[in-house]
């Protein structure tokens, strides 16, 4: 696919056929992946790609609580873990495809980041601390779009990150790293490439964040 495209196309994929998927052509993503960029090109990734039913089976009843308290929030209109902050809401029962039949989906990756390899610039400001992401996130986005390439679709959640300390153990998460992202992929049953985002000057301005808007 053209870049632009699969930039301007590349949607969330929830839900897969039952193709499997070969090792050979999760080597082939990660191969790709890796030479996303990452602070100091420190390369903080590790991927675990999680086979074992009962591993899997293990990381969706520790996402399932997480997932009903998260669409609990958003029964009561409010955005779920907003700087880390839990809602005082009643979880609420939804089923998640994604949760529900883990055991099924071709590809299942949890992906952690040495937390040495990574410069937290604002971890000494009283919020929690963000930027970090940009030397593991744009690894993830990578493995999402090298696996269009490769007639795959998929998603990344972070769920389990709330279950982390629970995880840690059977996951055999090294000490000092951070679980950050689990990642779904396999042969999409749909493609979503109609994507809608918000226009340009929505977003953009010029000099200031108050200032006006950039318009081509």
């Amino acid at each position: 696919m053209d870049l632009l495209d699969t930039l301007r196309s590349t949607g969330a994929v929830r839900g897969f056929t039952d193709e499997p998927v070969g090792d050979d052509t999760v080597v082939s993503i990660l191969d790709t992946a890796r030479f996303a960029p990452s602070g100091g090109n420190k390369q903080p990734w590790r991927v675990a790609v999680v086979k074992d039913p009962a591993l899997r089976h293990a990381m969706a009843e520790l996402m399932r609580p997480v997932w009903e308290e998260y669409m609990g929030a958003n029964a009561v209109g409010r955005r779920p873990f907003a700087f880390g902050r839990s809602i005082d809401a009643a979880p609420v029962a939804v089923p998640n495809a994604l949760i529900d039949e883990i055991g099924t989906v071709p590809v299942v990756l949890a992906v952690a980041a040495n937390l040495h390899d990574i410069a937290i610039m604002d971890g000494n400001l009283d919020r929690p601390p963000v930027v970090g992401g940009a030397s593991i996130y744009p690894f993830c986005w990578s493995i999402i779009l090298a696996a269009r390439a490769h007639g795959l679709g998929g998603v990344m959640t972070t769920f389990l990150s709330r279950a982390e300390v629970a995880a840690a153990v059977p996951l055999g998460l090294p000490a000092d790293h951070a679980l950050v992202a689990t990642i779904f992929l396999g042969v999409p049953t749909h493609q979503n490439t109609k994507l809608r985002r918000n226009p340009v000057d929505s977003f953009a301005t010029i000099d200031r964040f108050d200032g006006a808007p950039l318009a081509g």
